[in-house]
């Protein structure tokens, strides 16, 4: 017998960024959420928790402001008013050429407006944390043990925990992570690889201020990426080869900042590095479906992207956007929200925007990525061109900002209901 007593609408396992926010719409717009994650909230707070930073684009914020998320966040968040791309070489400095992108340069009512905001992501969980503790009676936090079962029927699923106990409702959604355990328990296929090479995230702090400036600067080992933070204070994300990577995170300070000044340069004074230092491996992964039956995948669960754009998070949360988007509307219409022509709305939604940007970010890190003298000519020349044509420089604008195409209701910053 089908059992009808739910627990929730929808289950949603993993409480990160993306499973967050995802509850948050959902809960918002009268769908009942339990979110299931093993880490204690409290943890997740910690400074040392996460090191990393994240670049949302403006649409990621219109959706945080129609969250109620932004007003909690924005004087924490450092607006991005310029961005710079160039090649080049320790030691050598970025090639004459590069790519500039300058928020004066919009069009239409964009124009003048910062091409997006970095903020921390421990200050970011902590905004989602203090929303969602107004819509406790819509979405409860449950810290839970490990997922260990999944069970579809007819009328809902289950899911089963580790510590005995079980969750039911009517669609289950998957935003854990990369290794994403649902996915592997409903037998979706992906296609994926390790790039070798592994992210080091550190905070510096410099004398003179950015001016919001974030600068993608490339190198043999990976992308040097520079990210402006409230105050006299940038984030990197330094990629190398990994066992590079690990070697660098053991120097002691002295010696790390020698390494740091190399590719970092002094445009802004003199620097110095902050805190603890993080590595994170670098890989690629798209799922071959994003749904299955009474299951839908979200984020890095779905795809998991380099991060030599730093469209990670935006690129998850415009699934959020377009699944809130097609469960609610389904469920007022009295439709059944975990059926297969519902979900089959939300991936043919976002297959092909997740599968651009993955094999665009995929390429931009194997192009440059490497220090192959005619590769080099042919990047430098072809960041300077693509500089020089205005019209091609602003609509890459509008993509990074996440302003283009047919976007979700939330995506323009208007509510679900």
């Amino acid at each position: 017998m089908v059992k009808t007593q739910f627990d929730a609408d929808i289950i949603l396992i993993g409480g990160g960024l993306v499973g967050l926010t995802c509850a948050l719409a959902l809960g918002m717009s009268g769908l009942r959420v339990s979110v299931l994650d093993a880490a204690p909230q409290a943890a997740s707070l910690a400074p040392e928790f996460d090191g990393r930073v994240s670049a949302l684009g403006r649409a990621s914020t219109r959706l945080l402001a129609a969250l109620g998320v932004w007003p909690r966040l924005a004087d924490r968040a450092q607006p991005i008013h310029d961005i710079l791309v160039s090649d080049g070489r320790i030691g050598r400095g970025p090639s004459p050429l590069s790519l500039h992108f300058d928020h004066l340069e919009g069009d239409g009512e964009i124009a003048g407006q910062p091409l997006g905001h970095i903020v921390e992501n421990r200050h970011l969980r902590a905004a989602l944390y203090a929303a969602l503790s107004d819509h406790a009676e819509m979405v409860s936090l449950r810290p839970a043990s490990l997922v260990t079962g999944y069970a579809p029927d007819p009328g809902g699923v289950t899911v089963r925990l580790a510590d005995g106990g079980h969750v039911r409702g009517r669609l289950c959604a998957a935003a854990d992570g990369r290794e994403s355990p649902l996915r592997q328990m409903a037998g979706i296929k992906g296609v994926g690889w390790n790039y070798g090479q592994s992210g080091l995230v550190a905070t510096v702090h410099h004398d003179l201020p950015h001016g919001g400036l974030a600068h993608e600067y490339f190198l043999p080992g990976g992308p040097f990426a520079i990210l402006p933070m409230t105050g006299n204070r940038s984030s990197l994300v330094w990629t190398e080869p990994t066992a590079r990577a690990q070697a660098l995170r053991r120097l002691d300070q002295a010696d790390f900042d020698i390494e740091l000044r190399a590719r970092f340069g002094s445009q802004w004074g003199e620097i110095k590095s902050e805190g603890p230092r993080w590595i994170y491996p670098l890989s690629f992964h798209h799922a071959r479906d994003y749904v299955a039956d009474r299951l839908v995948l979200a984020g890095d669960a779905a795809h998991t992207i380099h991060p030599i754009a730093g469209q990670g998070l935006n690129l998850g949360l415009r699934d959020v956007a377009a699944l809130a988007e097609v469960l609610v509307d389904a469920h007022r219409l009295g439709l059944d929200i975990g059926s297969a022509i519902v979900l089959a709305r939300y991936q043919a939604w976002r297959r092909f925007d997740n599968v651009s940007l993955s094999v665009i970010t995929d390429l931009l890190n194997r192009l440059f990525s490497n220090d192959l003298p005619l590769l080099r000519l042919a990047r430098t020349i072809g960041l300077g061109v693509a500089g020089s044509i205005g019209p091609l420089r602003r609509l890459a604008m509008r993509h990074a900002a996440g302003d283009a195409g047919t976007l979700p209701r939330l995506l323009n910053g208007n509510p679900l209901t």
